[in-house]
């Protein structure tokens, strides 16, 4: 396995999150992180977003589908000017309503995503991100559910939070991110490497109404998980919200030090000092960043990268964008329904990234 999971400590277990208000605490734990996330990110976001919900997810509200001309029986309201002006014959607007939706976070827990080079790991991103969007959502009378993976440090689907609405969903669902229920007593261990596609074909039995699916992972996963994730997009909105560190793609020489596999355990000693060693490191990462992004692309659905150094809620706009022009593409016959969006890293990932498109 790859450096990014082998510095990773595994998440400690602790007791049910429970219910109850502020009892606990990991519940004002939860509530003053989500108070945070509010004051300095949805507050960026609020205002533009306004009635672009859809340009990232499917929504509520009505969407323009269809122009026709207009009969005695339709609300005068819905009368495209513009377009009567041009064809001089009057043509209303019909549209498609979406009283709700549901959006579903898969997450994965697993102890690689435990793991960051600088102020903060790919763990905290993941609960950052969870944490806006589903607040964000929740706020219109829409509802959020989530399916966590290896929240308990095993390879193993442990918890399904069912859909529902409000902020004391989303605390729910932080407290379960925070501190996941205890091992039930007599349960067997599992240990192994992260099996991605639990977590997936778990979600494409569990998920039955049309939504929007976001899989927040670092995809350092056994294969087989494109398969399921396909299934997954043929039937929901999905976006794969991948996790990163900068340490994942470019080696530092920090000299001889100990490494460990979060998930097996296994240590061994490396000598980053090696000029040759980082060079092979960083190929081995380029190779997988190409195959990671060709399997997320041929699976149909769209990426949105988050590295432990981003900004979120520069990441979350630049993405809305980015899917924003995509569409309005798509709807012009200039683009496909699946042309993968990856965002924009900064400089020193973007070089890395156009020197992979170069080679290949």
């Amino acid at each position: 396995m790859f450096f990014q999971r082998l510095l990773g400590k595994s998440p400690t277990p602790g007791a049910d999150p429970g219910a109850g208000a502020l009892a606990t605490p990991v519940a004002r734990r939860a509530d003053a992180l989500l108070r945070r996330l509010e004051w300095t990110v949805l507050r960026r976001l609020d205002g533009l977003l306004q009635g672009d919900h859809r340009t990232l997810m499917r929504g509520s509200g009505l969407d323009l589908a269809d122009l026709r001309e207009y009969q005695h029986h339709d609300d005068v309201r819905h009368i495209d000017w513009n377009v009567t002006a041009r064809l001089q014959t009057p043509h209303v607007r019909v549209f498609t309503e979406d009283r709700e939706m549901a959006a579903w976070f898969l997450l994965d827990l697993s102890p690689s995503v435990d793991f960051g080079s600088g102020e903060q790991r790919k763990s905290q991103v993941l609960l950052d991100f969870t944490a806006v969007l589903a607040r964000l959502i929740g706020r219109h009378g829409n509802r959020v559910g989530a399916v966590l993976y290896g929240s308990r440090g095993q390879p193993v689907v442990d918890a399904v939070l069912p859909a529902r609405g409000g902020r004391t969903q989303v605390l729910r669902l932080m407290q379960m991110v925070l501190q996941p229920p205890a091992v039930r007593p007599g349960a067997n261990r599992q240990d192994g490497v992260t099996q991605l596609a639990d977590l997936l074909r778990t979600a494409v039995h569990t998920v039955r109404q049309r939504g929007t699916v976001f899989v927040v992972s670092d995809f350092i996963s056994e294969p087989g998980w494109e398969k399921p994730l396909g299934e997954l997009a043929r039937r929901h909105d999905v976006v794969a919200v991948r996790l990163l560190d900068p340490l994942e793609l470019d080696l530092p020489d920090l000299g001889l030090i100990p490494i460990r596999d979060a998930e097996t355990g296994e240590q061994l000693m490396v000598d980053t000092h090696d000029a040759g060693f980082r060079q092979r490191f960083a190929r081995i990462a380029a190779q997988r960043e190409a195959q990671l992004r060709e399997s997320l692309a041929r699976a149909g659905v769209d990426t949105l990268e988050l590295a432990t150094d981003d900004d979120l809620a520069e990441a979350v706009l630049r993405f809305i964008d980015l899917r924003k022009r995509r569409l309005r593409e798509a709807r012009n016959g200039l683009a496909t329904r699946h042309v993968p969006t990856q965002l924009p890293t900064r400089d020193r990932r973007s070089l890395t990234t156009h020197r992979e498109g170069a080679r290949a």
